[in-house]
């Protein structure tokens, strides 16, 4: 826990230093932010849940005969960012059907989710081999150079869009370099479409949204004795249609200064000033094959669901 806690105080101190300030994203998901994206995940507004589900159940067995590797044989499925393994399922339910030789190593940074998953899987699946590794994904991409045999990369939801573009290339390429011929990734897209529905999937009226950004104040009040008051913050989300780009940010609505602990340090906010705290990119399949091409990989097949909100995509290197 020591190592995580310093790694958090220190993303902070930079963070909070830069104009405007940030923190990433990836520290949402302690328990409770895990506890909250389950309920997101199930709002009317948040489409692209649904929209990958869809796309599972009705392309399911196609998916799990592009993962699998050509000639037959052994292989690991890795999967960042696990979650809860919901749509994971479908596709596990088809590999075990197939009779696929294979083992499942679920990554995820949240021990409680990893800990729910693995006994759900237990339960469901008993036949399943499972390997968990509670993680962060840079950590779990170093790892992944060192798994020899065959293996199957999955980075489902909506999460490349987390990235900025330089960090979004980056990772394909770690990503990528790992990989043989014939590994293989799988990796979820959000597509665009009507601005006011995806704006609406990031501020969703019950408020579940606002509550999982200010959930990352209350982790660092835990975590590194802060003492963000919530009540001077607000969550704000924005969508901008020409290059697909959801922010989300943390609004400080008054003037106020707020001590860290851990760093022995206090931060000065002017009223309104922000906190950008997410981004989530939308994309066409035309941009996804260009990026796919400057990561050193290929698109080897899509799976898009009926309305094209969503876009499943297996890729592989572009060396045979």
């Amino acid at each position: 826990m020591v190592n995580v806690v310093s790694e958090l105080a220190q993303h902070v101190a930079e963070g909070l230093r830069r104009e405007p300030k940030t923190l990433s994203s990836m520290y949402f998901y302690d328990d409770l932010g895990s506890r909250l994206f389950q309920q997101i995940m199930e709002l009317p507004e948040y489409y692209p849940t649904r929209a990958e589900f869809s796309i599972f159940r009705e392309h399911g067995a196609a998916i799990a005969a592009a993962l699998s590797p050509p000639a037959g044989g052994a292989f690991e499925l890795v999967e960042l960012g696990a979650g809860d393994g919901a749509k994971t399922k479908l596709l596990l339910r088809e590999l075990l059907r197939a009779g696929t030789a294979f083992t499942y190593a679920p990554v995820d940074i949240s021990a409680g989710a990893m800990t729910g998953l693995v006994d759900a899987l237990g339960q469901e699946l008993p036949a399943l081999r499972v390997v968990p590794v509670v993680s962060d994904y840079a950590t779990a991409l170093t790892e992944l150079r060192t798994r020899p045999g065959r293996k199957a990369v999955l980075f489902l939801g909506s999460n490349i869009g987390n990235f900025n573009p330089s960090d979004r290339l980056d990772f394909l390429r770690k990503l990528a370099f790992p990989l043989a011929p014939a590994d293989r990734l799988l990796i979820g897209f959000d597509l665009q479409k009507d601005p006011r529905r995806i704006r609406a999937a990031y501020d969703d009226a019950q408020g579940i949204t606002a509550a999982f950004n200010l959930n990352l104040l209350m982790r660092l009040n835990r975590e590194l004795g802060a003492d963000f008051g919530l009540a001077k913050w607000q969550h704000y989300t924005d969508y901008n249609p020409l290059n697909g780009a959801v922010r989300s940010y943390l609004v400080s609505t008054e003037a106020q200064q707020v001590h860290v602990e851990a760093l022995d340090e206090t931060f000065a906010f002017a009223a309104w000033e922000v906190i950008h705290t997410e981004n989530s990119y939308k994309f066409t399949l035309s941009q996804i094959e260009a990026l796919a091409d400057e990561a050193g990989l290929r698109v080897v097949e899509s799976f898009t669901d009926a309305a094209g909100d969503f876009a499943d995509v297996v890729l592989a290197t572009q060396h045979e």
